[in-house]
């Protein structure tokens, strides 16, 4: 490595296992191990939390899970945060984000509503895509229900779970179905081609590299689908030819992570298409580096996060 990171966040990147990939089990119960303990210490008072299956998009679907974050002391209709995971497309769960959900439902407040998708390569594309709109789906449909206000209701996506976020963003322009209050995008993963500066530099940070990039995108489309010319806009949005009618939009941006430039330039997309869009660059940070909760840095990030969903959904 090498690199100027934070100080804060370069003395605990000494200490993180690297993630590979490349064998899926391992990576698979490692990160198990590591949410059993974490949600073990979760802190749950004043938020009340539940989980539930709804309809697959497509008869014959399976049921996906949903758990449901309402904030005990809350009244009245609250806006919504529907919550997708990162993992590359190939591990997460509804443990990945639980202390997040829960401080978006206690701080914002809002229902948070997050969704456990199929993961590749058992379940490639479509399937994860179909998965976090069926959600969405179910979450528009019974907004009474759930006393949420159907106008204020904003998709979140982080890394992978963002690429998602934007494929179902493009899906629900194209269907003509009414789109979500705010769109927002943590460090997301937009673009198989790898071809920008960042994803052929980055080759050795942490947590997330141009190898792991490649194998998530083989796992995510199918061997030797990426790159190809046959690779829709909803599983990479970055080769979406037209943004006009997306939502307005946030994105944060690590500046050590292959993934830096794909954002930067749909953001860049997304503003000469019209639409509202803040970016946040983060200097000396790298992928997933918010999750270190005793850096400053990854204090700003959540924070900075936070406001963001707060006025988006105010809008």
């Amino acid at each position: 490595m090498g690199y100027p990171f934070d100080p804060e966040l370069a003395a605990a990147a000494v200490m993180l296992a690297d993630l590979d990939i490349s064998d899926l089990a391992a990576a698979r119960a490692a990160q198990a191990a590591e949410l059993a303990a974490a949600m073990a210490e979760a802190d749950e008072r004043g938020v009340l939390v539940r989980e539930v299956r709804v309809p697959g998009r497509a008869p014959g679907d399976p049921e996906v899970p949903l758990r449901i974050y309402r904030p005990a002391d809350a009244t009245g209709r609250l806006p919504a945060v529907y919550s997708v995971h990162g993992g590359g497309f190939v591990l997460g769960s509804l443990d990945v984000d639980h202390d997040l959900n829960l401080r978006f439902a206690r701080e914002l407040p809002a229902v948070v509503v997050a969704v456990d998708y199929r993961l590749a390569p058992e379940h490639p594309y479509p399937a994860p895509l179909d998965d976090v709109f069926a959600g969405l789906t179910w979450l528009t449909r019974h907004t009474a229900h759930l006393d949420v206000d159907q106008g204020r209701i904003a998709l979140w996506g982080d890394s992978a779970g963002a690429g998602l976020a934007a494929g179902v963003a493009l899906l629900l322009r194209d269907l003509g179905a009414p789109p979500p209050r705010h769109l927002h995008l943590h460090s997301p993963a937009l673009d198989d081609r790898l071809a920008t500066a960042s994803a052929r530099r980055f080759t050795d940070t942490p947590v997330w590299n141009r190898r792991n990039a490649a194998l998530s995108w083989a796992a995510y489309l199918g061997a030797g689908v990426p790159g190809g010319a046959a690779v829709p806009a909803y599983a990479a949005p970055a080769r979406a030819g037209q943004l006009t009618g997306l939502p307005p939009t946030f994105v944060a941006v690590m500046e050590f992570d292959p993934l830096r430039d794909e954002a930067l330039a749909f953001a860049a997309a997304l503003r000469a298409a019209g639409v509202p869009t803040e970016v946040r660059r983060y200097p000396g940070t790298f992928h997933g580096c918010a999750a270190i909760g005793h850096a400053g840095v990854g204090q700003r990030i959540n924070a900075d996060g936070l406001a963001a969903l707060r006025v988006g959904l105010s809008r």
